[in-house]
């Protein structure tokens, strides 16, 4: 058993496997899922876990080199707004609409879907190298 880090086996499999620039999108629990993108669902109730928490959990295992939110965060949803860009500190944000967020998602090497319920609370991770 694991000692620390990622405990969910699939994700933890998920981030070994990643290359540089590969993408991870952490959703919402509405966010649609496309065809043939592998789904990690991890909601277990409405608000649990939460968006930031999977987030949190994932930028302590994955170097990210760049976070690609919905712009409309900015407006309709200001409080995940704030917490994304106090977790991810000076990683760039690269701001799409929702329906080209819901496009780039199937490029997504999988989708962890969370239960969060406020709106736009989605993001599309793109991995770095550590070296």
């Amino acid at each position: 058993m694991k000692k620390k880090g990622m405990l969910n086996s699939h994700i933890s499999k998920l981030l070994s496997d990643l290359g540089h620039t590969d993408q991870i999108v952490i959703a919402d629990a509405g966010l649609p899922v496309p065809e043939g993108v592998k789904k990690i669902d991890v909601a277990l109730t409405s608000g649990t876990p939460s968006f930031i928490e999977v987030l949190n959990a994932l930028i302590d295992d994955m170097v990210i080199e760049e976070v690609t939110l919905a712009q409309e965060i900015k407006v309709d949803n200001t409080e995940k707004h704030k917490q994304v860009k106090e977790l991810i500190n000076d990683t760039p944000i690269t701001y799409v609409t929702h329906e080209q967020f819901k496009s780039l998602s199937k490029q997504a090497k999988a989708i962890i879907r969370t239960g969060e319920t406020t709106p736009y609370a989605n993001c599309i991770l793109r991995s770095g190298v550590f070296f």
